[in-house]
């Protein structure tokens, strides 16, 4: 069936329904990865590097950080071993995937003067991946960065002018989510309807999901199939039917992280509480705190802010332009002719918070938040975003309609 706009594809419900959940050993996820190289796919997995989780390249479940866990709260992370041998026994990692698909540094065209000609070269051709690479499989996209992905798949993917470089890597991406089984102090996807389990639906689509189970069993994984894609992926593998049992303490690891979010987001009428609380005194509150570094919106899997710059060479024959991640809270973010829209850390981080909260839901139908806590966990001054809605909620009478 054809693909949809920005790399969902259309099969992907009714085949969720029609294929029952397998199980795999540690093998068996090895023979996954293999199989997805086989296929052509550059496998892209959690592994450690710099004292964080982060995204990289993988060949081996070796490279996984088997046997890690970490803490995070409020201007916190670290790592620390765990008593067992899970591979994705840790909250989210310092990055999700929206690098994968949309670079923090993207060239977007070059152009060469040479013998009185000019030639333009686009980084796009012909619908092939940017950087020329392959396409990339994703394995252990927790629930949260799900629902992320799909959120730049509409806001990105889905518009009427898509954007090309993000639609051509994140069309042919093969996902392998991982259901959440520690989740962090910061976490509070429950709070936002995105987690800890992922479920396959028009706001979170993947092909594979895993849900690993350390017991008196054995280290094993429960696999529920999204896609035609997935199916025909684990027909090369030895996957035997997921016995009940299986399915039982899948559900029980998944109901167990949901009880364990390290924090709460009161979402009713979240977007009319911050419009009535434009001008609280809570704003001066945080910005006293803020430092304008922009951690949050770098971390934030959702936040899709740039800037674009032209590069030239000293002789003028050369030249580049480059889309970079900007962040709201650069006072030349909202400048225009005359001076800087939003010229105090106040106004930018009503902004942020705002948008993210708020607006977001008018301009794309969604929240921008997944409630990773990412936010909360990066930034250096410890403000959290659960903690600033609430210091609202109590100080900001609510509004008698919807605006």
């Amino acid at each position: 069936m054809a693909d949809e706009p920005g790399g969902g594809r259309a099969d992907t419900l009714p085949v969720a329904a029609s294929v029952s959940p397998r199980q795999l050993d540690t093998a068996g996820l090895q023979a996954l990865i293999d199989v997805l190289a086989g296929r052509g796919y550059t496998v892209i997995g959690p592994t450690i590097s710099g004292g964080a989780i982060v995204n990289a390249p993988i060949r081996t479940i070796d490279d996984l950080p088997r046997g890690w866990g970490d803490d995070q709260d409020a201007a916190h992370y670290r790592l620390r071993h765990r008593d067992d041998d899970a591979y994705f026994g840790f909250a989210s990692g310092a990055q999700s995937a929206k690098p994968v698909f949309f670079p923090t540094d993207e060239l977007l065209w070059r152009g060469r003067r040479a013998h009185g000609e000019v030639t333009v070269e686009s980084d796009v051709e012909g619908g092939a991946a940017p950087d020329g690479a392959g396409p990339v499989a994703l394995l252990g996209v927790r629930s949260c960065d799900l629902h992320a992905i799909a959120i730049h798949d509409r806001v990105l993917g889905g518009r009427v002018r898509a954007d090309a470089h993000y639609v051509a890597r994140r069309d042919d991406a093969f996902i392998v989510s991982v259901s959440c089984t520690d989740p962090g102090g910061t976490c509070f996807c429950v709070s936002m309807g995105t987690g800890p389990r992922p479920e396959n639906g028009p706001d979170a689509r993947f092909d594979l999901s895993l849900t690993e189970l350390l017991d008196g069993g054995g280290h094993r994984f429960v696999v529920e199939v999204g896609s035609a894609r997935g199916a025909e992926v684990l027909t090369e593998i030895s996957a035997s039917p997921a016995p009940p049992d299986d399915l039982a303490a899948a559900d029980e690891v998944a109901q167990s992280a949901a009880g364990r979010m390290g924090r709460t987001l009161d979402t009713d009428g979240i977007k009319e509480l911050l419009y009535a609380s434009v001008e609280s005194p809570r704003w001066d509150d945080v910005a006293s705190r803020c430092l304008a570094c922009g951690n949050c919106t770098m971390v934030c899997p959702t936040c899709f802010c740039t800037t674009v710059e032209d590069i030239g060479d000293l002789t003028g024959d050369d030249a580049e332009r480059h889309r970079f991640w900007d962040s709201c809270f650069d006072a030349d973010f909202s400048y225009i002719h005359g001076g800087t829209v939003r010229a105090s850390t106040k106004s930018r981080y009503r902004q942020w918070m705002t948008h993210k909260l708020g607006s977001w839901i008018d301009q794309f139908g969604t929240s921008g938040c997944v409630g990773c806590g990412r936010c909360v966990t990066w930034c250096p001054a410890a403000i959290d975003i659960t903690a600033e809605a609430a210091a609202l909620r109590g100080a900001t009478p609510q509004p008698d309609r919807p605006f």
